[in-house]
């Protein structure tokens, strides 16, 4: 059974820094695109930040791009968003999220839809 255990989240001061990990288990996502996505309360879910099936193509979206870095570690099966600036607009439960994806290698997916395994979410608090 394929599963994925975010962790990391907080509660931290604007301007602080955090570390999420996604660990996986039960299959190896070794070459599998994967992602973090989150939700702030009363909102959809939202891509923060991807990594391709290579994992040389990670991309993150303009709101956070220059403060978030998406990494990835094939070897222990895990991926990591360290985020760094943080604002209280960054406040929500963020989710990792693994695809099936077997296509291009350099292709980052940024759409729900193109997850097939998902976390089931770490709290990140920003107080102003």
């Amino acid at each position: 059974q394929v599963e994925l255990v975010e962790s990391g989240g907080g509660l931290v001061q604007a301007g602080g820094s955090l570390r999420l990990s996604c660990a996986a288990s039960g299959r190896t996502f070794i070459a599998s695109p994967m992602a973090w996505f989150r939700q702030a309360p009363g909102k959809a879910r939202e891509f923060v930040a991807g990594i391709s099936r290579s994992g040389s193509t990670p991309y993150e979206v303009d709101s956070v791009k220059g403060r978030f870095t998406i990494s990835r570690d094939s070897t222990k099966n895990m991926i990591y968003l360290r985020m760094a600036s943080l604002k209280p607009e960054d406040t929500a439960v963020y989710y990792c999220a693994a695809g099936e994806y077997s296509g291009s290698y350099g292709y980052t997916p940024r759409f729900q839809s193109e997850y097939d395994y998902w976390g089931r979410g770490t709290q990140v608090t920003v107080s102003s």
